[in-house]
């Protein structure tokens, strides 16, 4: 359920079609907008597509579904299988369950900022020291389940995994060995209805099946509210870093996540030394606080996956030197007053992309202008822009609407700057 365009579920769908009789794939996009993904499944004879809209017959007359992330709570169809006794699954937490049974260690990595960094900074340390290391979850165009054919006894899977995923883990009653929570702010409310405390609790999930001898580490932030949901063991919240580890990220905040990565790393057996050198060398992941050009003493940096407020406060605060800052996009029912506060505290200018988010950021704020696509956002910072000032693509709201997704939008930025070295 859900064929998309992001490579995970088409890269679901070619993992299972050698195992089915036959496979179903449903869809609320038509053939025309899945074609690229369509493409890549037309060597499989045992498919049947659904497409341009769901059938309850599909959900009902099958052994299993498995349901792409983000799918409504309230979904019909869901609720026709599971009324019908048919299981529902989602993808991940199969790789979970099944990994963790062929004996891997499982670390999952959540929180509403900060989970990609510290999961990436967890693998690449890993496999700086020669580990077995698999790199699964919430990653761009890759299919987590098809990672299990090359899990052995021993390895080790870090997922990154937001709330939608981790439903699936609710499900299925399971949580990593390692979990970590790096926070928890307001986001995706506009999928929970305005609901804080089932955005929690489906993050919760990370911890809340864990075991007597498994290991929950959070931050700071979160910690209260963990520690009120009573987890099966006891958090831990890492030390500082030592003084003179230098990270390549910027921002006080992703000291923060690497100090988290840092106790993940000791809990699985990584020495001091060998800590230091994974933390130091790693270099941002694509999207975040991302420095991708200096051109004309101006430079510029990707903060694509900035789709929250506190994101975008959290990157502007991580500079010295005067920002343009190129924000706008899709509303998630956010409160925007201390961002328009950290704006005017950072920002010499923004430009904002057109969105419902927009409309709503504009009427708070007062030196602004407005473009209609990345090329004009990135063309009017560079006339506002001078040498030693910041062009900063950190968005503070989700994509949708100008953009396929969030990966069209970091893609057209990346490609306009590059146009310009």
């Amino acid at each position: 359920m859900g064929l998309g365009l992001l490579g995970r579920g088409v890269g679901d769908a070619e993992f299972l079609a050698p195992l089915c009789k036959e496979l179903v794939v449903t869809d609320h996009k038509n053939e025309l907008a899945l074609a690229p993904s369509l493409e890549r499944l037309k060597k499989f004879s045992n498919i049947r597509y659904a497409l341009g809209g769901h059938q309850e017959a599909d959900f009902i007359d099958t052994d299993m579904v498995i349901k792409a992330a983000g799918v409504p709570l309230g979904s019909p169809y869901i609720a026709a299988a599971q009324h019908a006794g048919v299981p529902v699954y989602m993808s991940t937490a199969l790789f979970a369950k099944f990994a963790g049974e062929a004996g891997a260690t499982i670390a999952g990595v959540t929180g509403t900022r900060g989970k990609s960094t510290v999961t990436h900074l967890i693998y690449h340390a890993l496999k700086q020291v020669g580990k077995r290391a698999h790199l699964g979850g919430n990653v761009r165009g890759f299919s987590t389940l098809a990672m299990l054919p090359d899990v052995q006894q021993g390895d080790i899977a870090v997922l990154e995994l937001d709330s939608w995923q981790l439903q699936g883990f609710g499900d299925l009653k399971i949580s990593p060995q390692i979990a970590v929570f790096t926070n928890l702010m307001d986001d995706h409310l506009n999928y929970y209805d305005g609901d804080v405390d089932a955005y929690f609790w489906d993050k919760a999930n990370i911890f809340i099946s864990q075991k007597s001898g498994d290991k929950l580490i959070v931050g700071t932030k979160v910690l209260a509210q963990v520690q009120k949901a009573n987890p099966p063991v006891t958090p831990l919240v890492p030390p500082p870093l030592p003084h003179d580890w230098r990270l390549q990220l910027i921002g006080e905040h992703n000291k923060e996540n690497a100090a988290l990565a840092a106790l993940v790393l000791r809990i699985l057996g990584l020495s001091e030394d060998e800590i230091k050198s994974g933390l130091e060398s790693f270099e941002p992941v694509e999207g975040r606080l991302q420095k991708i050009a200096e051109i004309k003493g101006i430079t510029f940096y990707n903060d694509n996956n900035a789709t929250t407020p506190e994101a975008t406060m959290a990157a502007l605060k991580s500079f010295n030197s005067k920002v343009v800052l190129i924000a706008g996009g899709a509303d998630k029912e956010l409160p925007l007053d201390a961002l328009v506060q950290e704006i005017q505290n950072y920002a010499k200018l923004v430009i904002l992309l057109p969105g419902t988010g927009t409309e709503k950021l504009k009427k708070l704020l007062k030196n602004y202008t407005e473009v209609k696509t990345m090329f004009e956002a990135i063309a009017t910072a560079m006339v506002h822009a001078q040498t030693g000032d910041i062009i900063l693509l950190s968005p503070a709201f989700a994509s949708f609407g100008l953009f396929k997704n969030e990966y069209d939008r970091n893609d057209q930025f990346v490609a306009v700057v590059k146009k310009l070295q």
